[in-house]
């Protein structure tokens, strides 16, 4: 087999189809690139592994400079990492530029969830890249990944990771409950992008009328995607039993008051410094879950590699 041969022809015939205004193009480059990293693979066992760099000078000239070196490595990882047979049958689901940013994981589960939440969730490249980079996969309970990947219902809590990583702008060591409040609201954005899909912000200190009395709900959130509103309430100190019986009391109080009857039961997430597994095993209302906060320290004057918006830096407080 003439292996260059074949390579460029595939290559031409992807530029051809490329400027078709079709939909299915991508889906048509992504296996391209897979047979053409299979075609690398096998050139390269051979001829051996310089067989890259003989192909690609010839290529650049041509088919397109956009086909160097780094480009037929890149094409023969992706064939290296999505020949096995855990995700190939997943080859198609998303962008070639969504597979680059995967090519780097060893984990095949940690690929299959991150090529779950982008299909799901639409995300973007940007937006792929992001979890990738906060590690989101590692921060995700294990029950919640397990359903994700089984493609069983998810709740809108089920895949807010653990810890959930605030921004301390100011360096803080130790904190209250309102200077935690003001650190989220300093980076509303962030937080709910953090929290993940579909949430957005409605108000902080929320009023709710007991008799006579106000109570004043730290965040009350809204669930796009589910249909349903999200009480938020932080605490500085490891999860107790009465704060459970607090946010149930809060989130009853919406589902009664403000709810209409299209849209889903409320949900409650408790953000504590310390996690205590035998209240939430014990809480009677699976509606609710806590998860701890990580203060994560960031330097304005370094940029980040991906655009000018500041790197974060992680560093737990106690």
């Amino acid at each position: 087999m003439n292996y260059y041969n074949e390579i460029k022809n595939k290559l031409i015939d992807n530029e051809v189809y490329s400027r078709v205004k079709d939909y299915s193009k991508e889906r048509y480059k992504v296996i391209t690139y897979f047979e053409i990293g299979k075609l690398l693979n096998e050139a390269g066992g051979k001829y051996g592994d310089n067989i890259i760099e003989e192909y690609s000078k010839k290529l650049v000239i041509e088919v397109g400079k956009k086909y160097n070196r780094r480009t037929l490595f890149r094409m023969k990882k992706f064939y290296n990492v999505f020949s096995n047979e855990k995700v190939t049958t997943m080859l198609t689901q998303l962008s070639w530029s969504h597979y680059l940013l995967l090519l780097s994981i060893r984990d095949y589960d940690e690929i299959i969830y991150y090529i779950n939440i982008s299909k799901n969730n639409n995300l973007t490249q940007r937006q792929l890249q992001e979890k990738i980079k906060s590690n989101e996969y590692k921060r995700i309970p294990i029950e919640s990944k397990s359903k994700l990947n089984k493609n069983e219902i998810l709740r809108p809590n089920d895949l807010i990771p653990d810890p959930i990583r605030i921004k301390n702008s100011n360096n803080y060591e130790n904190i209250s409950e309102k200077t935690l409040q003001r650190l989220i609201l300093e980076d509303i954005p962030s937080f709910l992008k953090e929290l993940g899909n579909g949430f957005t912000f409605i108000d902080n200190e929320y009023p709710i009328k007991f008799d006579n009395r106000y109570n004043y709900i730290d965040l009350l959130l809204y669930n796009i995607k589910y249909k349903c509103y999200v009480v938020v309430e932080l605490k500085v100190t490891e999860l107790k039993k009465e704060h459970t019986g607090q946010i149930m009391t809060y989130m009853n109080y919406i589902d009664k008051n403000i709810k209409t009857i299209e849209e889903n039961y409320t949900v409650g997430i408790i953000i504590c410094k310390q996690d205590n597994e035998y209240v939430i095993k014990y809480c009677t209302d699976d509606r609710i879950i806590s998860r701890e906060y990580e203060l994560v320290w960031y330097n304005k004057k370094k940029e980040n590699l991906y655009g000018n918006k500041t790197r974060w830096y992680c560093k737990s407080w106690t």
